[in-house]
């Protein structure tokens, strides 16, 4: 693959609500400005919190069809489409960089909304390939931490790698319908806690986020929305800066930070 000058940033986004694709809104707004300040990738790694299954693959297909993964939001949301290229290329370089671990190409699977319902606002052209990975559910926090430390070369390779879930991410205390509701205390302290954690480079605690306390617990009731961060945070070099282009509480209960290295 093609060597860039400079690694690519990494990027992890909080997504939120599906329906940010098609609103405009502050995260939103963020995103583009995000999209406009990077540099152009040869093509992205997407991590998304809702491609969580029993097994590590890729996405091996020319033509990625976009996933409506989600029930219940108006039919506009139904209809968009995200036309990205896939990049086998890619699917390729990442298993022989996670090599002896077996990845599988899935050449069915297409981008989930947790990868386009941000990418659209990033990259709105659609017209940089993605491939995405998939989150291994049987496996312990530390190891998607050093599967991202594998797949840092990419940065050099021109790659965006992208993360795409929330910090914190709690349904069951979301205020639905009303997404201007305040935050809960416990879910803008364990906000704020993993931001001072990454400003510190203090990676040892969020890979063990539970012993974060009851903070941790009510904001990560379960894995899935917290795990992309790991794989952001596994491709940190010395050199990288830590900035959070987007930060806010969403519903209550749901972070939308976003957090860049580089």
């Amino acid at each position: 693959m093609m060597t860039s000058r400079r690694p690519m940033p990494a990027l992890f986004l909080g997504h939120g609500n599906p329906m940010h694709a098609l609103s405009r809104s502050v995260w939103s707004d963020g995103w583009q400005k995000i999209g406009r300040s990077l540099p152009r990738p040869e093509a992205i790694l997407a991590i998304s919190a809702h491609w969580y299954q029993p097994e590590c693959a890729v996405t091996g297909s020319l033509a990625p069809p976009t996933i409506h993964d989600f029930s219940g939001f108006p039919e506009a949301l139904y209809r968009v489409e995200y036309p990205a290229p896939g990049k086998p290329e890619l699917a390729r370089r990442v298993q022989e960089l996670l090599d002896p671990l077996p990845v599988s190409i899935d050449q069915e699977r297409g981008l989930d909304h947790g990868s386009w319902s941000v990418l659209r606002h990033l990259y709105a052209e659609a017209d940089i390939p993605v491939v995405q990975l998939s989150i291994d559910q049987r496996m312990e926090s530390r190891f998607h931490y050093e599967t991202g430390q594998r797949l840092a070369a990419l940065r050099q390779e021109g790659v965006l790698i992208l993360g795409s879930g929330n910090v914190v991410h709690n349904l069951h205390a979301y205020a639905w319908g009303r997404n201007e509701a305040a935050p809960y205390s416990w879910a803008t302290g364990f906000d704020e806690e993993v931001q001072r954690i990454l400003l510190a480079g203090e990676n040892e605690r969020l890979i063990d986020y539970e012993l974060l306390g009851d903070e941790a617990r009510l904001s990560v009731p379960t894995p899935d929305h917290y795990l992309p961060l790991l794989y952001v945070m596994g491709t940190r070099t010395e050199e990288d800066s830590v900035t959070f282009p987007v930060k806010g509480i969403e519903g209550g209960s749901v972070s939308m930070l976003a957090v860049q290295l580089g």
